[in-house]
């Protein structure tokens, strides 16, 4: 009876299941959206128990469309949009609030209050990352100061906390299990990436009561398992990361200086630095890229917040395309972007500006600039901050990388992938398999549970599907320039 490894991908708008064969290949994938919501302007919002159901359809619906038995799913491995909080009741599993996710803006002065007390070091020092509404600690700060109450229960030990990875074991194992892992919990601003704990310096500073968390485990162990009541049959959960470390793993990206980058609602570029963290002099982020029989291997990471919203936007505020995969296809109805400029800050700037108050423009329009020029401009844009994080990475990182291995729905724009290549100047790789963040948490419930054998014996599993070579042409290099002429105008990093 053959056997298979379900990776539940839980991500930012959809909940998704794909079963893995032992060849890496994907025997089957189903996929239900949830709810956005907006509930104030920079405000998202996503329905705790909306996420929870999405996520049993999907594997249900899986398991169905492979036309398999529950007996022949050998583990589960679970990756996740990373930094969305959620607190829950632990009697009721009720959560007292919507989860407030990554891209929410909600705590930008909490943050601004802790950094006007000169809390940025500590914070960094210990989390390795910035003090920014992005992260999960103020969000939760944010919650448990709501309403007396919701501290006073949270503090009685009543109320757990979870990013999504967390919430669906929890659901999955009937309340048994309150875990997440060390990728995870290093996107808390609670946790030690040097001692690999949650930080009481830290908590009191936020004001946080320690009986709240998860326990924190590997990205690769046996946590438990699914209880009878949901599939007639326990399957092991052995594998957990946060989507952008899970992809690092995913993209066998497992020697120090190798670096990904994946193209979803945001840009998440990681870079392996190995067994040390490398303390970023440059605004990037230093994170644990996972951990696996007790070693730790760090990275660096830059995130873009808008890059295939940007192609999204386009679609639903502008309606200059219908469906996101038409623009390729428009951008190539124009040689060059014409002279115009996109400065995709719809959700303020990330890395390495980190100003959450910049806003979104279109430069550089005249009387001759077309749908197509902006088309084509909105994908440079993606590209383009793609290139000023690499940049920043390598002068981190004292190394040069020569080749980008790419994955995420966008990555499969092959104009896209072309203007990368040729503005970093250097090869970028697309696997065959893009669907790289599930099949890193497939990988790491596989090595867990025995499924495959070692690290080594994945790196045979990864595929190349097709690589850019960088074309050089005046065009990109004006194209740059315009750029940072232009972003340095609307941004108050002063680079």
């Amino acid at each position: 009876m053959e056997k298979y490894i379900l990776a539940l991908d839980a991500g930012t708008t959809s909940s998704r299941a794909i079963l893995f064969e032992h060849n890496g290949g994907i025997k089957a994938i189903a996929q239900h959206e949830f709810t956005q919501y907006f509930p104030k302007e920079s405000w998202v919002e996503h329905d705790g128990l909306e996420i929870w159901n999405t996520q049993l359809k999907a594997i249900n619906e899986v398991i169905e469309k492979a036309q398999i038995n529950i007996e022949q799913i050998h583990a589960m491995g679970i990756t996740n949009q990373r930094e969305t909080t959620l607190i829950w009741n632990r009697k009721t599993g009720i959560p007292i609030h919507n989860a407030i996710v990554w891209q929410d803006r909600r705590t930008s002065g909490i943050c601004d209050s802790l950094k006007k007390e000169g809390k940025e070091k500590q914070f960094y020092d210990k989390t390795g990352l910035i003090l920014d509404a992005y992260f999960s600690g103020t969000k939760i700060k944010w919650i448990l100061d709501q309403d007396p109450k919701i501290r006073e229960a949270a503090e009685n030990g009543e109320l757990a906390f979870g990013t999504i990875d967390s919430w669906l074991i929890w659901n999955l194992t009937k309340g048994s299990v309150h875990v997440t892992d060390v990728t995870n919990a290093s996107r808390t601003l609670l946790f030690n990436i040097h001692t690999l704990e949650w930080d009481d310096e830290l908590l009191i500073t936020l004001g946080i009561p320690k009986g709240l968390l998860p326990n924190v485990v590997s990205c690769s162990e046996k946590v438990g398992e699914t209880d009878l009541s949901i599939f007639n049959h326990p399957i092991p959960i052995a594998g957990i990361a946060g989507d952008q470390q899970a992809a690092l793993f995913g993209q066998m990206c497992i020697e120090p200086g190798d670096v990904k980058n994946t193209y979803g609602t945001g840009c998440f570029c990681i870079m392996n630095t190995g067994s040390k963290p490398v303390i970023s002099k440059n605004q990037m982020l230093t994170t644990i890229g996972y951990q696996i029989n007790g070693e730790v291997s760090y990275a660096l990471e830059g995130s873009v917040f808008i890059a295939g919203a940007v192609v999204q936007w386009l679609r639903d505020q502008l309606g200059i395309i219908n469906q996101a995969s038409e623009i390729e296809a428009l951008a190539e109805t124009v040689e060059n972007n014409g002279g115009v400029t996109f400065i995709p800050a719809l959700a303020g700037l990330g890395a390495p500006y980190w100003d959450s108050k910049a806003t979104g423009s279109i430069l550089g329009i005249t009387r001759g600039t077309n749908k197509g020029h902006i088309a084509r401009a909105a994908l440079e844009a993606i590209a383009l901050r793609v290139r000023e994080i690499v940049i920043e990475m390598q002068k981190d990182a004292n190394t040069t990388f020569k080749t980008l291995k790419v994955d995420g729905g966008a990555s499969n724009n092959n104009l896209l992938m072309q203007i990368q290549a040729d503005l970093l100047k250097a090869e970028v790789i697309r696997p065959q398999t893009t669907e790289t963040t599930a099949l890193g948490a497939a990988f790491f419930a596989g090595l867990a549970t025995g499924f495959w054998e070692s690290v080594e014996s994945l790196a045979t599993i990864w595929t190349v599907d097709k690589q850019f070579s960088p074309n050089s042409n005046s065009d990109t290099e004006k194209t740059i320039n315009l750029w940072k002429e232009r972003i340095s105008k609307l941004s108050n990093h002063n680079s």
